[in-house]
């Protein structure tokens, strides 16, 4: 029990969040490292993925790469980055020691969960629907944005989702070589044998990936068109019976 009190006093002093290198610096600056990545896998892979969605075709090479990318680990990729002439250990801005090379291997980590599933929720769409936009008169541009995107869009921020939380605790490996965020907290406490320090910055990346969780999640239900859809639309009306 002395360690979890420990621990409960470091969290609670003042002194460990405030200041150059205390929790609250650090705790942002892996929020930044994150939501860096996540966009920058946002950008890349979910054009790739709705697009081979929409054309029916590629999806094998697609999840196929994206699965080798789950087999390599991060902090094995981390290590050849920075091993390397570039992008190396060079300071990055706010980013930090090795920033690109963090910035690389979490983008490459969260780029699988988002082209899976923005590539199975696009094949998914049922095919009478799309053939009833067809005989609309939609083009193909106008059946992807008007018809697959907001059907699809449920199953495509669930993988954003899962990339968020997924990197935000992944990103704890950037103070394996000197870099930003918690993981120094962790690192320098085991390190130390201040236990109650490591353990203390673990609880806040697990908080923060629950709160984030919880975030995306609701965002999630929000930007569901079917929800919205059961959300709108007026209550039924109760009809007489007949020869009343």
């Amino acid at each position: 029990m002395t360690v979890f009190g420990d621990t409960w006093e470091y969290l609670t002093d003042p002194a460990h969040w405030t200041g150059q290198g205390g929790m609250l610096q650090l705790l942002v600056e892996q929020l930044l490292l994150t939501f860096t990545a996540l966009g920058l896998a946002v950008l890349v892979g979910l054009p790739i993925a709705l697009w081979l969605g929409h054309l029916g075709r590629g999806g094998f090479l697609a999840i196929n790469i994206s699965n080798v990318g789950r087999a390599v680990p991060t902090f094995a990729l981390l290590a050849l980055l920075v091993t390397a002439d570039f992008p190396g250990v060079s300071t990055f801005g706010p980013y930090g020691r090795a920033g690109i090379a963090t910035l690389i291997a979490l983008t490459l980590f969260a780029l699988p969960p988002i082209i899976t599933n923005a590539y199975v929720a696009i094949t998914e769409v049922p095919d009478d629907v799309k053939q009833a936009a067809e005989g609309m008169g939609m083009t193909g541009r106008q059946q992807f944005a008007r018809v697959e995107l907001p059907i699809a869009l449920p199953l495509v921020l669930s993988g954003v989702r899962l990339a968020l939380v997924q990197v935000w605790a992944t990103a704890t490996i950037a103070a394996l070589v000197a870099g930003p965020g918690l993981g120094r907290v962790i690192t320098d406490g085991f390190y130390r044998s201040n236990y109650a320090k490591g353990i203390a910055g673990a609880v806040v990346v697990a908080a923060v990936a629950l709160l984030l969780e919880l975030s995306a999640a609701t965002l999630q239900r929000l930007a569901d068109p079917t929800r919205r859809a059961r959300t709108e639309a007026p209550p039924a009306r109760a009809t007489e019976p007949a020869g009343t």
